[in-house]
């Protein structure tokens, strides 16, 4: 959609363009076999009468047909129509059934449907006020046809401008939830996972702290953990277990809360126990179990990283240990793992060792901010010998050149080192001191 500056620039009176419009509606449904009364006597009589609202109200509904007009008629039947709703102080009463009409099928133009949909939403989109409520509906119709053709490419470039449309719209909560979740579908449908999940995401957050454990938080939040434990890069579940709705899962399905506490902090032997214990559970409920497993070998081995403290050293044979893998295939792993952006380092076939660089806390608590504090003071302590060097050397070149200041005065005034001596019955001659 492009910014909102829109113009219509149609010539003609109110009445010559509904009565215009109207003849053309009727002669679209003749041409389908419909009989019924025209519309455009009821406009003239209405016309006569000064009601522009029923007038346009009789359009508005009758504007369905529209959709089986010839694809080179169809933008330009439609702009004519929202020059004439927008002539109306109610312009907003007649756009919720328009933007209805343009969800549904072009019949006319199967393969170019969305694109025609799209350009008159986006034209009435931008015609209305920045801060108009409306906009909020008719980005829904427009988010209905992205859904319906798979297009969601088209509209990532203006989702930049979300945050500024919902300020400006004022929305209460819940029409904010069913707008990320209408977003979140479109992404789905269209393959865009990562997008899904934020907007999934979003969507939770509007959810008050005393609906947390309402039906729909718990549908929601089922629907964002499996979509956060079988995405192949989502590896930071920070982001779910601080929600009130996912924490209510603890209750509602401790199992599925059980599995998000071991992704988020526990080891590969942890999770074998999970599934020992609900046999049978991860495949009754549609969950990629091979998923699941590459992804806590993963997580197993960012902790193991993340373990080694100061040494910043991990044995193959501890990752072979860990993962339940054969040596050989240590190397593949931490290839995996550095690609994921778990962890930095390199691998030194030498010493059979991973050489540590860097390496990411699943879970930062008090151990980690008690390894940070370490760290800080080793820090301080080595700068603090930084800084007694440099003022030490400070202090020394201050010193030498006071020195080299009192030699050159001496040689100056013919006293002290370096005024010289006399040659055997010769003048005073200076001697250079290196």
């Amino acid at each position: 959609m492009p910014a909102p500056a829109n113009t219509l620039l149609i010539e003609g009176s109110f009445e010559e363009l509904t009565e215009e419009l109207a003849q053309y509606i009727d002669n679209l449904k003749r041409a389908q076999g419909d009989e019924s009364p025209g519309m455009q006597s009821e406009i003239a009589s209405l016309l006569q009468e000064n009601k522009k609202d029923e007038v346009l109200k009789r359009l508005v509904t009758g504007s369905a047909v529209l959709n089986s007009a010839p694809e080179k008629e169809f933008v330009a039947a439609y702009n004519l129509l929202v020059h004439l709703v927008r002539q109306s102080p109610n312009m907003n009463m007649f756009l919720s059934r328009m933007c209805q009409n343009l969800s549904a099928p072009i019949t006319s133009s199967p393969a170019n449907a969305s694109g025609l949909a799209l350009s008159i939403l986006s034209t009435i989109f931008n015609i209305l006020s920045a801060d108009s409520e409306a906009r909020y509906h008719v980005f829904l119709a427009i988010l209905r046809v992205i859904r319906s053709s798979a297009n969601f490419d088209t509209l990532q470039p203006q989702l930049k401008n979300l945050d500024s449309w919902l300020a400006e719209w004022e929305m209460d909560e819940d029409s904010e939830r069913k707008l990320y979740l209408a977003l979140a579908d479109s992404a789905q449908d269209a393959g865009e996972d990562d997008h899904a999940y934020q907007y999934l995401v979003k969507a939770l957050r509007t959810i008050p702290s005393d609906e947390s454990s309402s039906d729909e938080a718990r549908t929601l939040s089922l629907r964002a953990l499996k979509a956060a434990l079988t995405h192949p890069t989502h590896f930071d579940f920070q982001d779910l277990t601080s929600l009130d709705s996912i924490q209510a899962l603890r209750k509602s399905d401790p199992v599925y809360f059980e599995l998000l506490e071991l992704f988020t902090s526990e080891m590969l032997d942890d999770f074998n126990d999970f599934k020992d214990e609900h046999d049978g559970w991860i495949e009754a409920e549609d969950l990629d179990g091979d998923a699941l497993n590459r992804k806590m070998r993963l997580l197993t081995l960012a902790s193991l990283a993340a373990s080694t403290g100061q040494t910043r050293q991990l044995p193959y044979s501890q990752i072979s240990k860990a993962l339940q893998i054969p040596s050989e295939d240590v190397e593949m792993w931490v290839i995996d793992v550095i690609r994921a952006g778990l962890v930095e380092g390199k691998l030194s076939q030498q010493t059979q060792m991973f050489l540590i660089h860097r390496s990411t806390y699943r879970v930062f608590g008090e151990n980690q901010w008690r390894e940070v504090a370490s760290r800080l003071d080793m820090w301080r302590t080595s700068l603090a010998g930084v800084l007694g060097v440099i003022r030490s050397e400070k202090e020394n070149f201050i010193q030498m050149k006071e020195q080299e200041a009192r030699e050159l005065d001496a040689k100056v005034n013919g006293s002290g080192p370096g005024a010289g001596y006399r040659r055997p019955g010769g003048r005073a001659v200076d001697v250079d001191l290196e």
